[in-house]
């Protein structure tokens, strides 16, 4: 994937009053907090921020972009969202809650996608020129999430809360941790938001369980006795197998090594 392309992520002409319609339609399309259109309008920052930006926007593509960044601060002070005003932002763009959101100035961002609170398209290069990344259309971002340098993050992907991303991901991915692991999903999303943050696979500790079973299963074969390996309980957290307990007949679960720095989806339930 070409992380220097850009997409095309402006949304078709529309009168302000139905830009300002849409925008509102996709508050209560990704929050089920949302009562009713006058607690929308008063009492989202999110949806502040993004009216700001389109103001901000105008000033910047219009060779007024002093006038550009001091209205941005501004909305910046209001909101606790700071949106540069060069970005590129496509329609239906919702930010939840919002507080510590920043976009850079060459980030690029499709259509219907969703920020949570602390999201950072950031750059890594002090150099003139796209540094910042690209979303494609319906992709969602967790809460903390950091992505970083003009990669693109490809469409309907979900990028879990406080993953760290410095690489490209292809459509239809979920990304996990520190630095962000890709799993590839083996059965492409709906258009629908993926709104399932309790839905993240843990690659590592799943991969070592999996090492560990296998090699049991080894020692066993090679009639070899020795320590028994923890294994995971149903919360999570590591135990010790009785002295007395019998290998497990069921198949054992094998994970299969990234290729290229991806996960199999086909490994991870997600």
């Amino acid at each position: 994937m070409n992380s220097q392309s850009s997409i095309q992520v402006q949304p078709p002409r529309k009168g302000a009053f139905a830009r300002i319609r849409s925008d509102i339609q996709s508050v209560f399309d990704r929050d089920p907090a949302a009562r009713s259109v006058i607690e929308v309008l008063v009492t989202y920052p999110g949806l502040h921020a993004i009216w700001g930006y389109r103001l901000s926007h105008w000033y910047w593509t219009h060779h007024l972009k002093l006038l550009g960044r001091v209205n941005q601060t501004f909305f910046r002070w209001l909101t606790g969202i700071e949106i540069h005003p060069g970005a590129t932002i496509g329609e239906n763009f919702f930010i939840d809650h919002g507080m510590g959101v920043v976009i850079g100035e060459t980030a690029e961002v499709g259509r219907n996608v969703t920020l949570y609170h602390g999201v950072t398209l950031g750059g890594v290069s002090i150099n003139k020129g796209k540094r910042h990344p690209t979303l494609q259309d319906n992709v969602v971002v967790g809460a903390g999430a950091k992505i970083l340098g003009a990669i693109t993050i490809g469409a309907a992907s979900r990028i879990g809360a406080n993953a760290v991303v410095v690489k490209d991901v292809p459509p239809d991915s979920v990304v996990v941790g520190v630095p962000g692991q890709v799993v590839q999903r083996s059965l492409p999303h709906d258009n629908s938001p993926d709104l399932a943050h309790n839905r993240l696979p843990d690659m590592v500790t799943e991969s070592i369980v999996s090492l560990m079973k296998r090699l049991d299963t080894v020692e066993s074969t090679l009639h070899l006795h020795g320590i028994k390996h923890p294994t995971l309980n149903g919360d999570g957290a590591w135990k010790d197998e009785p002295e007395n307990s019998k290998m497990d007949d069921t198949p054992v679960k094998v994970i299969h090594p990234p290729l290229d720095g991806q996960w199999d989806g086909d490994d991870f339930q997600i």
